[in-house]
């Protein structure tokens, strides 16, 4: 059977909103495409788009969660590639103090946001 799937967004939970969205515009380019407020107040959904694609980033807060996420071992990440120069996004997001790991025999490097939640950055002209 032909499904005809394609991607449309990757949900992760945050803690903090404002501050999630603040980092995601800030570190990555992300904007608010959407949001969704439900009637009683108990989780709000926004999503982030690159302008690029169609694919969604969406943040979600719950009202009622109390503490961290416990993100445990999941290895789970978002990858982004990158079309401005390789080297000043990276002197970028270390001036940000936002980058947690860096594999430089495989010319890669992660970021993390607010949550701890892991983000690959690669070169755009990168085939991975």
């Amino acid at each position: 059977m032909q499904l005809g799937a394609r991607f449309d967004h990757f949900n992760i939970n945050v803690s903090n909103l404002d501050k999630s969205i603040a980092f995601y515009q800030q570190a990555l380019g992300l904007q608010e495409i959407k949001r969704h407020v439900a009637e009683d107040g108990s989780f709000i959904l926004v999503y982030l788009g690159d302008s690029k694609s169609n694919f969604l980033l969406e943040l979600t807060w719950l009202r009622d969660k109390e503490g961290a996420y416990e993100l445990g071992d999941n290895e789970s990440h978002l990858c982004l590639k990158v079309s401005a120069d390789y080297q000043q996004v990276h002197d970028f997001h270390q001036q940000l103090g936002c980058i947690c790991y860096e594999n430089t025999e495989m010319g890669l490097y992660f970021i993390h946001d607010p949550d701890d939640y892991w983000i690959e950055i690669l070169p755009e002209a990168e085939d991975r």
